[in-house]
């Protein structure tokens, strides 16, 4: 799982405590569901089952693959719509390109972000290069569809290309996580992305024994989801594969002793009834 590594996160900046901050006790476990998508790659549904209230702003989440492919066995999408909300793809491994009907696109590969902003109304295709069809490959990453304020709704479509070499790099204070912020802001950390919903997206890996807290605003809803290996949330310790969903301050995520987990974790603030899909 490549995405951004770093060898010495003794350099980077650390989250700190956040005075006054209270735990969250963890509302809800879900199991994503796996099925297929596009022309018919793998995908799991986090967050299904999770009410609309608690998801807001965000309208569902994919992960893709991973997936090892065989010479010939890529797959991607074919051209199809978007209008009301922005769809997000990050890019761990693999390759995987975009291209959109206002000129939008280009190539995302490990660490890689696009963030497609619908808006009004856009057609786009997401398919592999021609070049990973014929050599297969491992393929995975996760594609997050944040919804829009109502008065955004109908915003002029925008194409943000993010590359990994952008991402907010931190580590936790015992140093055994490894955060990338990719938007909005997380302690000293800023990501890269432009939002029109205040959300924040962080893809964390949790080393064997670490603990990260995550200072989130009081007012967002925050999930976790757990992309690989195991560990528990919360003051309850509620643990296995799975996602999370905390209602609104900071919560903790820690891996057992033997295992390395990864996860991805956006918080945002409602949208919800105001502005429905």
């Amino acid at each position: 799982m490549p995405a951004v590594t770093v060898e010495d996160m003794g350099r980077l900046p650390r989250l700190g405590p956040v005075p006054g901050a209270r735990p969250r006790r963890v509302r809800q476990v879900t199991t994503a569901p796996a099925g297929l998508e596009g022309e018919g790659f793998p995908v799991r549904r986090a967050f299904a089952g999770v009410a609309l209230a608690d998801l807001d702003p965000f309208v569902h989440m994919d992960q893709m693959g991973a997936v090892e492919y065989a010479p010939g066995e890529p797959k991607g999408t074919p051209w199809h719509p978007h209008r009301g909300f922005e769809t997000v793809t990050y890019m761990i491994d693999g390759t995987f390109e975009h291209q959109d009907s206002i000129g939008g696109g280009g190539v995302i590969t490990n660490g890689d972000t696009q963030w497609m902003t619908a808006g009004a109304g856009i057609l786009h295709i997401e398919r592999p290069p021609e070049a990973l069809v014929q050599s297969g490959g491992l393929f995975h990453g996760i594609q997050l569809w944040v919804n829009l304020p109502r008065a955004k709704k109908m915003s002029p479509p925008r194409y943000q290309d993010i590359r990994g070499t952008r991402v907010a790099l931190g580590a936790s204070p015992d140093g055994g996580a490894l955060l990338r912020v990719i938007a909005g802001s997380l302690g000293p950390l800023a990501g890269p992305g432009v939002t029109h919903t205040p959300i924040t997206l962080v893809h964390a890996t949790l080393a064997p024994g670490a603990q990260l807290v995550v200072p989130w605003p009081e007012r967002q809803n925050a999930l976790a989801y757990v992309l690989a290996g195991q560990g528990t949330a919360g003051t309850e310790k509620v643990g296995g594969p799975s996602s999370w969903r905390r209602p609104r301050p900071s919560r903790a995520l820690s891996p057992p002793s033997r295992s390395c987990s990864s996860a991805v974790s956006p918080s945002g603030s409602r949208s919800w009834p105001t502005a429905p899909l």
